[in-house]
């Protein structure tokens, strides 16, 4: 009993949740509003965009690659969806398919300029930022929507004021739980059952920890590799389509400003990145953590939305300082074991 209590203390995911408890302690008290279950389920819901691609890019990191590009494709793949329904005439799911194809394609293209070219992931995730960020905006100039207003109007609603159809996806609920998170609780075990029950996800570990040596193995790293952006790219997209499903907007730029999020959550989930190491329930409670503080701060404290990413940087400058001064500390104690005679 002893052993397996150690096991869990050591555990980066009980520390997360501790903290995560912490949390809803310190802004319980601070303000009984913030218990609410209809507005913590809504904080989660805004920030769900986050907690989407933040799954998905922990595959990318475990493979010691990078994405920064996802927050564009969320703006793509709105923009698409929003011209293909407004202007083309077409049915909104067919734009929706159209649009998530698109972003795979994306996707593809970054994974096979970093698995196939072997360029930086971090230069072409990049790169790949700005060039889907500018195409969402050429493809908006092709909508008789003004980009800064952004096209709405998205079906449909009924006359009791119940969404059906492509707005259930953002404002539907399912037992007083809203889609949104029905979906995300849907991924989350999809995206275990990946990394921790299928080979899949084991090659994804092991190229983490030597591509050299997994490729030796046998193992196809390079389409491994490229199949981690197209994943990642698809969940960008599901996040887009939520989003412009949430908000009933579609805009180029929807999206903009995740990435430090996004990156934040991964990383305080305890996935390297230098790749070999992650978990998806760490970046699910790093996430959860970063949307509470979001949440928390403006309600309990007044801190103003505009001065949150000011936490949220500070806690990835201070995880990835604490690994960096742990792994000192332990390359050091090994450098002492070895002189002893």
């Amino acid at each position: 009993m002893k052993s397996l209590l150690k096991k869990v203390f050591k555990r980066w995911e009980t520390f997360l949740l501790v903290f995560l408890v912490l949390e809803f302690v310190v802004f319980g008290a601070a303000n009984p509003k913030f218990l609410r279950p209809a507005s913590i389920m809504s904080s989660i819901v805004n920030y769900i965009s986050v907690c989407i691609i933040s799954l998905f890019v922990t595959l990318v990191m475990i493979t010691g690659g990078i994405d920064i590009q996802a927050p564009s494709i969320i703006g793509l793949t709105s923009i698409i969806i929003g011209v293909l329904w407004s202007d083309a005439g077409m049915n909104i799911w067919l734009a929706v398919l159209i649009a998530t194809v698109v972003a795979a394609l994306c996707g593809a293209l970054s994974g096979f300029f970093i698995a196939y070219c072997g360029v930086q992931p971090m230069v072409v995730t990049l790169g790949g930022s700005f060039l889907y960020s500018g195409l969402a905006l050429l493809i908006s100039g092709m909508s008789a929507t003004p980009a800064y207003k952004g096209i709405s109007g998205f079906p449909a609603k009924t006359d009791a004021g119940q969404y059906v159809g492509f707005r259930f996806l953002g404002k539907g609920t399912i037992c007083g739980i809203p889609m949104q998170i029905v979906i995300y609780a849907a991924l989350i075990l999809l995206c275990v059952w990946i990394l921790h029950r299928t080979k899949y996800g084991e090659r994804l570990y092991l190229i983490g920890v030597n591509q050299a040596a997994a490729e030796y193995s046998g193992i196809n790293t390079r389409a491994v590799i490229m199949s981690t952006y197209v994943l990642s790219a698809v969940s960008a997209a599901l996040a887009g389509t939520l989003l412009t499903a949430n908000v009933n907007s579609a805009k180029y730029n929807l999206g903009s400003g995740y990435t430090l999020a996004i990156i934040t959550a991964v990383v305080l989930g305890g996935t390297l990145n230098t790749g070999g190491k992650g978990s998806i329930i760490g970046t699910v409670l790093a996430s959860l953590i970063i949307c509470i503080l979001r949440y928390g701060l403006p309600l309990c404290f007044g801190v103003s939305t505009q001065n949150l990413d000011l936490p949220v940087g500070i806690i990835l400058v201070l995880v990835v300082l604490g690994r960096e001064i742990a792994g000192q500390h332990m390359l050091a104690g090994l450098f002492k074991r070895k002189r002893k005679p």
